[in-house]
């Protein structure tokens, strides 16, 4: 184990033998960190936090610390998890849980950039990307492959479809439906993220069909209950489709609104 002799590091804390150590790390008690993760300097990880295999977290990150909620007792038991195979920049700060023996959740393969911060009680999937300074308030729910650009701000309790573009400094107040990119203050939906679908290899007929199934959404002069009745009537869904139905009808925030742009931006 490559540990700098500066590092501090509690005895009960639990890491496996590749792990590598930089000069002024602190890692409290009731911590594991798993397989080849390196930990560059001045990274703290604290109490109730497990990582996975082969991350890379960069100088002065805070891993684990207590949640900024004025409500949660510090004796409170709860946890920070992240897997296999993340970068974290510069500075960024994850806090964990707020109920007892429950977590923040981070999966694998994203990419956090400097100064990000991730607060209590988030939940992130896999292989998303976070640009420089952005916030996730507490409860939010992140799904796959999705990017966030820099200075984004996003209200507790959002949740965020697979293959979401967030522009920057957007202002997000409600859901953000899968597959779609939303900008502005507060931020609207204004396309789809074609780039994104195009780049995942999703064919065209599957896209032309989840277009199909926003125009229904946002452009037919119908309400949000109405659109998701007539397309559900509907039969052979894609999973995709199925999915951006249930997830509008699942919505307790409300789904963000659509604002269209000069030359129509969902266009393929």
């Amino acid at each position: 184990m490559k540990i700098h002799p500066t590092a501090i590091i509690d005895p009960k804390a639990e890491l496996h033998e590749s792990v590598e150590v930089g000069p002024f790390c602190i890692i409290e008690k009731d911590v594991k960190i798993g397989e080849g993760t390196i930990l560059e300097p001045m990274v703290k990880v604290l109490s109730g936090t497990r990582i996975g295999k082969f991350n890379k977290l960069y100088s002065g990150g805070s891993y684990g610390g207590i949640p900024q909620d004025l409500g949660f007792k510090p004796e409170v038991k709860t946890f920070l998890e992240i897997g296999d195979h993340n970068t974290f920049r510069e500075n960024v700060v994850f806090h964990r849980g707020t109920k007892e023996g429950l977590a923040t959740i981070i999966g694998n393969h994203n990419y956090l950039m400097g100064n990000v911060h991730i607060a209590h009680d988030c939940i992130l999937g896999d292989h998303n990307i976070i640009v420089q300074s952005s916030m996730l308030a507490g409860h939010v729910q992140m799904g796959n492959k999705v990017f966030v650009s820099g200075l984004v701000g996003i209200h507790q309790f959002v949740r965020v479809g697979d293959y979401v573009m967030v522009g920057g400094l957007a202002k997000v107040v409600k859901d953000i439906p899968p597959y779609a990119t939303i900008d502005g203050n507060p931020a609207t939906v204004i396309g789809l993220n074609v780039v994104g679908l195009k780049r995942a290899g999703i064919n065209p007929e599957t896209r032309a069909a989840i277009k199909r199934v926003y125009k229904t959404i946002y452009h037919e002069g119908l309400n949000t209950k109405q659109a998701l009745e007539k397309l559900k009537k509907e039969e052979n869904f894609a999973p995709e489709t199925k999915y951006v139905i249930d997830f509008f009808e699942s919505s307790k925030r409300g789904v963000t609104d659509h604002r269209a742009i000069g030359g129509g931006s969902d266009e393929e």
